[in-house]
């Protein structure tokens, strides 16, 4: 099998450090301002400061929960606090966009202290309304995030749709805010 058949999500242990092996169902597309999201794209930290543009397919009856997080802080070589949630919105209906749901944990941007980082956006599909009392900070911390734990929790099965850059922290001189 060529390298370039192999799925990039199992290339880069996407599929292994963070979600289990899955199919996608949804279409799901990443934005930052003009800069469409890919797997494995290069996205600088000054881009990213705003929260990404996310538009999924689906019906208007379902809904979705999207959840951000970086596998790789504090460091790739040792990454102690695996995962770091970035984001986590929920109650997304289906065939519009992350601005429609309502956001349970704020949209942080990437900033890697050292390395290249992995950042995953991940979307479930709910099988009910999520109930806004995940929202309190003792069930949700930002350090050492763990997505199947989470989406066990809500019983929202599988991924429907991944997608995931890298960043790594830019020169002080380069950095603009866009």
């Amino acid at each position: 099998m060529a390298a370039s058949s192999i799925n990039p999500l199992i290339m880069c242990k996407i599929i292994g450090d963070v979600v289990d092996p899955f199919v996608p169902t949804t279409d799901m597309n990443v934005y930052y301002a003009t800069k469409h999201v890919t797997n494995a794209c290069i996205i600088k930290p000054s881009m990213a400061f705003n929260p990404p543009t996310v538009t999924i397919s689906g019906l208007p009856n379902e809904l979705y929960t999207l959840v951000m997080t970086d596998p790789d802080a504090p460091s790739p070589s040792e990454p102690s606090m695996r995962e770091w949630v970035h984001w986590i919105v929920a109650n997304i209906p289906g065939g519009t966009n992350s601005c429609e749901g309502k956001e349970i944990v704020p949209y942080m941007e990437p900033c890697p202290p050292v390395g290249i980082h992995r950042y995953i956006l991940i979307l479930f599909r709910q099988s009910k309304y999520i109930d806004q009392t995940i929202e309190k900070p003792n069930i949700i911390t930002r350090a050492n995030f763990n997505t199947r734990a989470f989406a066990h929790h809500l019983c929202l099965g599988v991924p429907v749709a991944t997608v995931y850059f890298n960043a790594q922290k830019e020169p002080f001189n380069q950095r603009k805010n866009v």
